[in-house]
């Protein structure tokens, strides 16, 4: 078998550390996921896991659970004597969640380990800064670094005016116009991707992720499509997936998104919105609510034309989302533990 150099995908000495190497574990990153069955890469090659009977019993939430750029420790490292058994997840640099599918409040890992996000937004039919401002606040809160990436630039006719647009609600973040219809338009991103770094692309379907992907690796990996006339885009990718890339540095597609949910992202919601935040310590009064109240200043800035009123509609919005979400938490939770209550006194009463 050859040698795999797991540097190339990430693994540093720090993660070899925490891998418990003189315990007989092997070190592995998980590369995709299909249902209960893992793909991962270790130094001898690419084999399939699932996860040991232990694990699974011990796995409190489902972020618990692994996803696609965690490294992983198993039981072996090749598939000579069946699949692998992961036995543990190690501690994650960054993570990316997101609201699960349905009505149940549940957290789902979108990436795990990145170092850069790419937040991709088209400049035609896709183009919406209230949506980026959601990706923003959920990026800074992942811990990885985000960098806005507005597609189609050759499709839009005002593109000077939206990049001044885009960097009014991103403070601080790096803006690339790309189109990659020009030869060349997609090396802006080649500065962002380093050896053993990885990025992953994060945005509505059809906004050109795929493509993107392919120009950087130079042949067609992942199937593309367009943004329809209704602005809804189709979602070419159905997994998330680890790629390398042959310069190095690691790239990670994902899924569409299309419904982002907020999960306690105090920290991602301050520093998307540092600039309506700085206003909150002007008011006349400590505790202001900014409705009603005189002397406030966010509204003396909305009327000054110093702060737009979608932007404060936007933070106000994300802002109930997330004391939403973190109230459902805790009912979910206490309606959990009623039941088990019951359970137990009805095990008795047998």
């Amino acid at each position: 078998m050859n040698t795999i150099k797991l540097e190339d995908y990430g693994l540093t000495e720090e993660r070899w550390g925490q891998a418990g190497q003189d315990k007989g574990g092997y070190i592995g990153r998980v590369l995709s996921q299909s249902r209960d069955l893992y793909r991962v890469i270790s130094e001898q090659g690419e084999l399939l896991a699932k996860i040991s009977g232990k694990f699974r019993y011990e796995v409190k939430n489902q972020t618990d659970y692994p996803a696609v750029g965690d490294f992983v420790v198993m039981d072996r490292s090749h598939d000579a004597n069946g699949n692998g058994i992961i036995h543990c997840v190690l501690p994650r640099k960054s993570v990316f969640l997101r609201k699960s599918a349905g009505i149940a409040s549940k957290e789902q890992v979108i990436a795990a380990n990145v170092d850069t996000v790419f937040l991709c937004m088209s400049m035609n039919q896709d183009y919406n800064l209230r949506r980026m401002e959601r990706y923003l606040t959920l990026a800074w809160e992942s811990g990885a670094i985000p960098v806005i990436v507005l597609t189609k630039a050759d499709l839009c006719n005002d593109v000077y005016e939206k990049l001044c647009e885009v960097a009014a609600i991103a403070p601080g973040v790096d803006i690339l116009d790309i189109s990659t219809h020009t030869k060349g338009g997609w090396e802006k991103i080649r500065p962002y991707l380093a050896y053993g770094k990885t990025a992953a692309f994060l945005g509505s379907s059809g906004v050109g992720k795929s493509t993107l992907i392919n120009c950087l690796l130079g042949r067609k990996v992942l199937d593309t499509q367009v943004i329809r006339q209704d602005d809804k885009g189709r979602h070419t990718t159905t997994r998330r997936e680890l790629l390398l890339l042959p310069e190095g540095g690691i790239l990670m597609d994902t899924p569409g998104m299309r419904e982002l949910g907020m999960w306690d992202e105090a920290e991602g919601l301050e520093r998307t919105f540092t600039d309506v935040e700085s206003y909150f310590d002007k008011c006349r009064f400590r505790n202001c609510t900014h409705t009603n109240e005189p002397g406030c200043a966010i509204h003396a800035a909305i009327n000054a034309g110093e702060l737009s009123k979608e932007r404060w509609d936007s933070y106000c919005k994300l802002r109930s989302e997330d004391a939403y979400l973190e109230d459902r938490s805790g009912y979910m939770q206490k309606k959990k533990e009623k039941f088990k209550s019951i359970a137990k006194i009805n095990r008795k009463k047998k």
